[in-house]
């Protein structure tokens, strides 16, 4: 399918509470990645995993009264016939999220796309197949201890039927029925995927480049949050994998030491 080198699952040792100097570097790249070449990792400009974490202040979490509070039945009811902004206009479907909804793990992107929109799913085709590889590589699967969602519940599209981000009113109008999803999942860390996520995530300016975000500990709501690239983006720039690999060992490290 023209996906490049995928990503595998490989096995990885279990990470102490405190991590000794050794565990300090990202581990190896799953071996499928390594012809990018990616063994190595992390990239110079990650350096090592402990030293680049850094504790940023807690974004504000966005509430709507008549969200705050809902279970997960009543959450889902609300989203799917939510015209809270222009993005109902022309969807097919909603797309809520997917996953176990008593994860440790979070995975946020930024909207559906074509594919998303026709399913009701998110991260389906290529970048949700890619998405998938990623967490097998850090022994997760969709559906079990990961939950995937998406900064907006309905498919952004510029005048030509296009995908794009999201606009700013349209985040703010759909972030707190994710805000209300994490608070029933109460997940441990949570995966910013791509700067629309990140940026929306932690309330930055939409010109934040990813580049300065990355190799860092975000918090969200008192949680660590992790800002690495979008699938989409690393199957068109794939040896930038190197450097999500190294985001992910960051998210892994935080995880083992939350």
């Amino acid at each position: 399918m023209g996906l490049g080198p995928a990503w595998t699952r490989r096995e990885l040792p279990a990470a102490p509470a405190a991590l000794p100097e050794e565990a300090r570097q990202a581990p190896a790249a799953p071996d499928s990645l390594a012809a990018l070449p990616l063994a190595d990792a992390p990239h110079a400009e990650t350096g090592s995993l402990l030293t680049e974490v850094i504790d940023l202040p807690s974004a504000t979490r966005p509430s709507d009264p008549d969200v705050a509070g809902m279970d997960w039945e009543r959450l889902k009811a609300s989203v799917s016939v939510c015209t809270k902004c222009r993005l109902c206009q022309g969807r097919n479907h909603t797309v809520f999220g997917v996953g176990d909804e008593r994860a440790k793990w979070l995975f946020v992107g930024e909207g559906p796309g074509r594919q998303e929109d026709l399913r009701g799913e998110p991260f389906v085709g290529p970048a949700g197949e890619l998405l998938d590889n990623m967490l097998l590589a850090m022994q997760l699967r969709r559906g079990e201890n990961a939950y995937i969602a998406n900064i907006v519940k309905c498919r952004p599209t510029d005048d030509n039927g296009r995908d794009r981000p999201p606009a700013a009113d349209e985040a703010a109008a759909c972030l707190p029925y994710l805000s209300r999803q994490i608070e029933l999942i109460q997940p441990a860390v949570i995966v910013a995927l791509g700067k629309s996520a990140a940026v929306h995530l932690l309330g930055l300016n939409p010109d934040t480049p990813v580049a300065s975000l990355r190799g860092k500990v975000h918090q969200y709501a008192g949680r660590p949050l992790i800002v690495t690239y979008h699938p989409a983006y690393l199957l068109r720039n794939t040896v930038d994998k190197r450097k999500a690999w190294a985001d992910l060992c960051l998210a892994m490290a935080t995880y083992a030491t939350a």
